[in-house]
């Protein structure tokens, strides 16, 4: 059934605020990055970027930090029908901090916190029956009312026939056994959280935890000893989580040593990030349980993704998806910082992408010099026309995915802030119109630092005037810089498009765009996007996709630019590249707005008028482009 979930997860949910200090005190931290947090969100996340069917059932707050988490649920791929939006209770939050490779400190803000308030009610019987396995951890124990609520889901699975299972996630100053000050402590001696979690430890056909967090659910600190007392009261099978040393799994009898449980092979990780570690070696094993796997097989891909997970900042964007998981078992480990390997966190980058931009028409109106030079311009009506340009994007986009523009922030800083949330892609231009070699707008800073104040909807835009028979200092300059950009991009989270024209720096041959692309690759630079001139060839066209495709095989894809081409010309242009599966549209500019700015510049249209125009003109092309795809679809061609 198209509804059908592979796993339910269950309990809290938070923001985390992780500093950006390495080595640092929390005290001293001057900012923190903002990631999805709460041990089942985070597998939630974890198990979608491995490709099975997720869902989670938590409750978030009425307010900005709840829509955060509910949006960036959805960005990843998890189902979101049991996220309860509570207007009584705030959304849960965390401050983390890396200290060094032994000290994580963090802060739990949950005082009466949204997740907090599930109760049995929250819980759908048809909701839980859709799902292969329900999975909870033990902070959702520590309370009546959510214990009620997590009872009922496992109840309900069990009856079901549906898998059941638990990481013990323990948390002392969650069970209110440890102060605030102690959310890094990861036991604390306690017979009544003994007694509460053994209560329910027959609901599960799989446990998992750390060797301390076996000992408060065995009730003692001698490993195989806890490991016997979960035994005696569950048939579950055990996996017992043991750092550096790997994981073992235990199906029967309890042995009298760690090492003759089954195993599955480690990684030479360097430690950098413990928080959220167990997170992803719970994805990771879920993957291969519920793929019914050998536990060596399920162990693998769980000591793989507890691997990535330490060696990256935060906890859920450090998850790989399945095909970075896949990559990292062919090619083996490099590096031990697995962060700073370029070729693994390229992979990780490109397939962990939010949004599905299969098709995007883009109206650009990022220009600057050319309404500069209009009659009647000035910079507050430059603004006011992009606004207009911005209304007529909005019309003809309705709500609808597949539709984009490109604005600026020196001429159209108002219209570019309110697109922000439209549903819009958004991309914003970084050179000065015209330099070659390439100069940067003064706002984004001398060290470019400034991308960090940009919207992350945001997609950094640069277009090079190049041609490869430039001057090798010309070369080095250009590559140089937008190398330097695209780092700065990637720094900041952006996504990155490179726009290249050749043809107004020298003549073109069939090969002359592909042989730009090539060298940009070869400068290690990985464009998220590609903005290229129209070809006049199907050759053309081949050579440059060959370029990208062998270099790169998950760019999100080319746009074809308009260079002020007439409509006519443009619907050739489209015919031909909507043959190509990698094109996914266009990004024309002048073409539809240029007799609207200079009517309106003049006084001699309405704000009415010109947004009509442009809104007509716009979805024109849209029409066409569809069309132009559509029957190359029906040839066979432009699909993938």
């Amino acid at each position: 059934m198209s509804d059908a979930l592979d796993l339910i997860t269950i309990g809290r949910s938070s923001v985390d605020l992780y500093g950006a200090q390495i080595g640092g005190r929390l005290e001293d931290m001057g900012s923190f990055d903002k990631y999805i947090g709460g041990s089942p969100t985070n597998i939630a996340c974890g198990t979608a970027r491995l490709g099975l069917k997720s869902a989670v059932i938590t409750a978030v707050g009425d307010e900005h930090m709840g829509r955060f988490i509910r949006e960036q649920l959805e960005r990843e791929g998890v189902n979101t029908e049991g996220v309860k939006t509570d207007p009584e209770r705030l959304t849960g939050l965390v401050l983390l901090g890396i200290r060094d490779q032994e000290q994580f400190p963090l802060i739990f803000y949950r005082e009466n916190c949204a997740d907090m308030g599930l109760t049995v009610e929250d819980i759908d019987p048809a909701f839980i029956r859709r799902a292969r396995a329900v999975v909870a951890t033990g902070t959702h124990l520590s309370h009546p009312q959510v214990e009620a609520a997590t009872i009922k889901a496992l109840t309900l699975a069990r009856e079901g026939g549906q898998k059941t299972a638990l990481d013990i996630d323990y948390r002392p100053n969650l069970w209110g056994v440890a102060g605030h000050g102690d959310g890094e402590s990861r036991f604390v001696e306690s017979a009544a959280v003994t007694a509460k979690l053994q209560s329910t430890l027959h609901l599960f056909d799989l446990i998992v935890g750390t060797e301390e967090e076996f000992h408060i659910a065995g009730g003692t600190t001698d490993t195989i000893a806890a490991l016997r007392a979960v035994r005696a009261v569950s048939g579950a099978v055990l996996v017992c989580k043991r750092g550096a040393a790997g994981a073992v799994a235990f199906t029967g009898a309890i042995p009298d040593s760690l090492d003759a449980g089954e195993a599955g092979p480690g990684f030479p990780i360097e430690v950098f990030n413990v928080l959220g570690a167990g997170d992803g070696f719970m994805s990771g094993l879920l993957r291969g349980w519920l793929d019914d796997e050998s536990w060596p097989v399920a162990l693998k891909y769980a000591n793989a993704c507890g691997a990535f997970a330490v060696s990256r900042h935060g906890c859920a964007p450090a998850y790989p998806s399945w095909e970075e998981l896949q990559f990292f078992f062919e090619r083996g480990v490099k590096r031990p910082d697995l962060r700073n390997d370029a070729e693994l966190e390229q992979v990780h980058w490109a397939t962990n992408r939010a949004g599905d931009w299969s098709a995007l028409k883009t109206f650009a109106f990022d220009h600057r010099q050319q309404l500069e030079e209009m009659e009647g311009y000035t910079p507050e009506k430059g603004g006011a026309f992009k606004e207009l340009c911005l209304d007529a994007a909005l019309q003809v986009q309705g709500g609808r995915p597949g539709y984009g523009i490109l604005c600026d922030n020196r001429i159209g800083r108002s219209a570019l802030h309110r697109a922000s949330g439209s549903g819009l892609w958004i991309g914003r231009p970084t050179e000065l119109p015209g330099s070659r070699p390439i100069e940067f707008e003064p706002d984004l800073g001398e060290d470019l630092g400034r991308l960090r104040e940009w919207a992350r909807e945001n997609v950094v835009k640069l277009l090079l005037f190049c041609h490869p028979d430039d001057d090798a200092k010309t070369t080095r300059t250009q590559i140089e810089r937008a190398r330097r950009l695209f780092t700065a991009a990637r720094r900041n989270t952006l996504e990155f498009l490179l726009e290249i024209i050749p043809s107004k720096v020298g003549p073109v041959q069939d090969d002359t765009s592909a042989r730009l692309i090539q060298s940009v690759y070869d400068a290690g630079i990985y464009p998220d996007w590609w903005k290229l001139e129209p070809f006049r060839t199907e050759e053309a066209w081949r050579h440059a996709v060959a370029a990208i495709e062998r270099n790169d095989s998950h760019t999100r894809g080319i746009v074809v630019l308009g260079l002020d081409a007439p409509e006519e010309e443009l619907a050739a242009s489209f015919a031909l590249a909507a043959r190509q599966p990698l094109v996914k549209g266009f990004a024309v500019g002048r073409t539809i707005f240029g007799d609207a700015a200079r009517g309106w510049m003049k006084g001699e249209l309405s704000d009415a008028a010109a947004t009509a125009q442009m809104a007509e003109r716009y979805a024109r092309l849209c029409t066409i482009w569809d069309e132009a795809r559509a029957e190359a679809r029906f040839n066979g061609e432009g699909a993938r």
